[in-house]
């Protein structure tokens, strides 16, 4: 966007004129009582439906159905310790969600400011909340604009930013239009409240920050697998039930054979490992300056392919800079930055002046013509003026401000008119500085203003293609700016025309799309994520804040307003964009982590109803009893856990949740764990000639050593000694291997075993997943799981 077009926005057509005292207090609290307050509505939930919903999934239903079946059959130690484990998850997920920030605080809390408005006849202080629409309120340097307002009289100098992604301020004087949540940089002025709250501009993106959402590829990953299990651990289910009511098996037996069924199919663990993983994720992400508002947004970080940037304060800095002096003949660049400074005011909020000061205080020069007079920059005529003494004691005049506006004013130069040209198509904001007598003013120079990209844009770039993530720009500012800036920071491809987007549209289509509102942001995060990509949106401004929020990641930089950081997934804290590959890579990690965990879980699953079965058919009874099936639930669920804290080996590509192959690989590998479970089970039935009790217990150590086997199989995706395991790791499946030996050596809720046995068991194990990792190689690497 450029500033005439940015002004030209501000340009309306007339209201009707207030009366000059304002409103009544009458007329003012009817209308509050009518429109309400000017604030953002509170829509967070309360944190009591919070907790609810924990217990309101299909894994808890599961668990809660299991726990009126084990109080119906009076297993009441066994119906506590399920409780137990559903109230873990459900807290664990409850707390670490509780503390991510809620996306609509900041937006209510930004209105929450002071105003100097008219009533009654006389300027009072009111809180903005209680603005309406009509009230004459006073603009004045350094304040933010409290509502959207129509100014009456004065001019001022007004930064929009965090609103329109514009990086350079724009004049408003009389007659033009603003928007609440601009910031006064200069000047003040009268104005009349247009609209407030939700109604006004800031409140309408707000209300598309509330309508965004896009369901996280977590959640739909969870209910894919629960999913998938249900189907298939449900219809052998009802086979079991069926095979034992065919058999004529008491219904004293087929009602608990039926319960272990259910819990042996339920992934008791899988969603609080989600959130642990994320947490611990968001953890390290914390220690490198990112912040995650949602934990979602750890993982999601990992499968994001394309990055929509913003320009203005994300890719550059949003803070203006000289970047080019061009002198006429006669002149230097260190005089054209010496006079600029003379005619521009000292301390100052007008970012031009203060950078034009910047540079010329780098650059000084000693034969200055001595400052007399100032006359602020004028919006009406786009100037700004000082006199002066020379060193011959003659006085003279120093113009700065607009080409068209200075040349009027003084003589005629060849070449300024070609030289004013080249900047501008650069996409300069393009200042002519003049000096000489009031009546022989001659052009002296030009100063080209940009807002630089920042210095670790191009490193930033970089890196994401080499992981496999495509950046694009995304600005409101104009296709020539945008382009040059996009030149400078490594991205070159076509710039999308402006207006209404192509359809269907790629990210690989356009490098650059320039001239985009804040609902064209929002769009084109849909459209890239309706063509099945990832999205990651990247951005500093309340016109930001809906596509950060619809984005599978939202990242807001250190510099965002509160709006785009309440808004966003992650927030970088410290300065600089290293923060989003370090997202990146930390998300790939616990991606990993998850993976491992999901394949080890849904393997478990399978292998357990099948081993139900298959045991149902071989002793004409139920291998697993309630009571074993919860053991093995504590030991090998919850403290394979620990595989959120293991070493991984990131992927190179973006990842995502292909449930169906993760699927096929899980029943893959859990055909042969079925293969050694059965073996076990086969050996103590026909050659040690075990009772049914004791042929229990060789049933759960065969899961419960197969188990921690198959963790160390699954955690590499290439040979399982490739990487050591943390600590936390070994210690865990040191205590579920010390654990289930001792009950079943000793005979605690089991029947006991020697330890010979158990040893030899354990040696099998170690054969067995030796074999498994032959096979899992391949199996992967068909499957493309990594």
């Amino acid at each position: 966007m450029t500033v005439e077009s940015a002004a030209a926005i501000l340009v309306t057509g007339p209201i009707a004129q207030p009366a000059t005292g304002g409103l009544s207090n009458g007329e003012a609290s009817s209308r509050l009582h009518k429109d309400g307050p000017n604030a953002m509505p509170d829509t967070s939930a309360h944190p009591l439906r919070d907790a609810q919903l924990k217990f309101w999934a299909p894994v808890p239903w599961l668990l809660e159905a299991s726990i009126v079946l084990q109080l119906v059959l009076h297993k009441y130690i066994e119906a506590a310790v399920i409780a137990g484990l559903l109230v873990f998850n459900a807290g664990l997920a409850y707390w670490q969600e509780g503390r991510a920030q809620a996306t609509l605080a900041a937006l209510k809390g930004r209105l929450a400011l002071n105003a100097s408005v008219r009533r009654e006849g006389e300027w009072k202080i009111v809180p903005a909340a209680e603005l309406v629409a009509g009230d004459l309120i006073k603009l004045s340097l350094g304040g933010v604009v409290a509502a959207d307002v129509h100014l009456l009289e004065g001019s001022v100098l007004l930064d929009q930013s965090m609103l329109t992604g514009e990086s350079l301020p724009i004049d408003a004087g009389a007659g033009a239009d603003t928007y609440a949540g601009a910031l006064v940089r200069r000047g003040e002025a009268t104005a009349q409240v247009t609209a407030t709250g939700t109604r006004t501009k800031f409140g309408r993106t707000a209300e598309l920050v509330r309508t965004a959402h896009v369901v996280s590829s977590q959640q739909k990953a969870v209910l894919r697998i629960v999913r998938n299990l249900a189907v298939c651990n449900g219809a052998v289910i009802v086979l079991i039930v069926v095979y034992a009511w065919v058999h004529a098996m008491p219904w004293g037996e087929i009602v608990p054979l039926l319960l272990t069924s259910v819990l042996a199919a339920i992934p008791i663990a899988l969603p609080a490992t989600f959130t642990l993983a994320s947490a611990l994720g968001a953890r390290s992400l914390a220690k490198v300056g990112v912040l995650p508002t949602r934990l979602s947004a750890v993982d999601e970080a990992a499968t994001i392919d394309v990055l929509c940037s913003d320009k203005t304060g994300t890719l550059t800095c949003n803070e203006l800079s000289v970047t080019s002096v061009r002198p006429m003949p006669g002149f230097n660049r260190e005089h054209i930055l010496g006079l600029a400074a003379l005619a521009s005011s000292d301390g100052g909020q007008d970012s031009v002046d203060v950078a034009i000061r910047s540079a010329a205080s780098h650059e000084p020069v000693s034969d200055l013509p001595k400052l007399t007079q100032f006359v602020p920059f004028d919006p009406a005529k786009k100037i700004s003026e000082a006199r002066a003494t020379g060193a011959n004691g003659t006085e003279q005049k120093i113009l700065k401000g607009a080409f068209t506006a200075v040349t009027a004013l003084s003589k005629g130069s060849p070449g300024a008119a070609k030289m004013a040209d080249e900047l501008e198509k650069q996409g300069f904001r393009v200042l002519a500085v003049a000096i000489g007598p009031q009546s022989e003013l001659q052009i002296a120079g030009f100063i080209a203003l940009s807002d630089p990209p920042r210095v670790d844009s191009i490193a930033l770039v970089t890196e994401l293609k080499a992981l496999g993530v495509r950046t694009v720009m995304v600005t409101g500012d104009a296709a020539a700016t945008a382009k040059i800036v996009a030149h400078e920071v490594g991205l070159d491809g076509p710039v999308c025309p402006a207006g209404r987007l192509p359809e269907p549209i790629r990210p690989e289509d356009f490098s650059v799309f320039a001239g985009i509102l804040p609902e064209g942001k929002y769009d084109l995060v849909k459209a890239f994520q309706a063509t099945g990509h990832g999205v990651g949106m990247c951005g500093d401004g309340a016109n930001d804040a809906p596509a950060l929020r619809q984005a599978q990641i939202g990242i807001a930089v250190s510099t965002a307003t509160d709006v785009a950081k309440s808004a966003a997934g992650m927030v970088l804290t410290e300065a600089g964009l290293g923060g989003i590959v370090a997202a990146v890579k930390e998300g790939r990690a616990t991606f990993q982590r998850i993976l491992t965990y999901t394949l080890n879980s849904v393997l478990k699953k399978i292998v357990q109803v099948l081993l139900l079965a298959v045991g149902l058919i071989i002793t004409g009874h139920a291998v697993l009893t309630p009571m074993l099936m919860v053991i093995v639930m504590i030991s090998g669920d919850f403290l394979a856990m620990s595989l959120t804290t293991d070493r991984v080996r990131p992927s190179s590509t973006p990842n995502s949740w292909n449930v169906m192959k993760i699927t096929v690989a899980a029943v893959a590998l859990g055909l042969c764990f079925l293969g050694f479970c059965v073996g076990i089970l086969a050996v103590g039935k026909f050659e040690l000639r075990l009772g049914l009790e004791a042929l229990r217990t060789l049933c759960v150590v065969s899961i419960v050593f197969g188990s921690q086997v198959t963790i160390y199989v699954l955690r590499a995706r290439d040979r399982m000694w490739g990487l050591r395991p943390t600590k936390w790791l070994v210690a865990s499946s040191l205590a579920d291997v010390l654990i289930i030996t001792v009950l079943a050596n000793h005979g605690l809720a089991m029947a006991p075993l020697p330890l010979s046995t158990l040893a030899c068991e354990f040696g099998a194990a170690i054969v067995f997943g030796v074999m498994l990792d032959g096979i899992k190689i391949p199996l992967f690497a068909r499957l493309r799981i990594g």
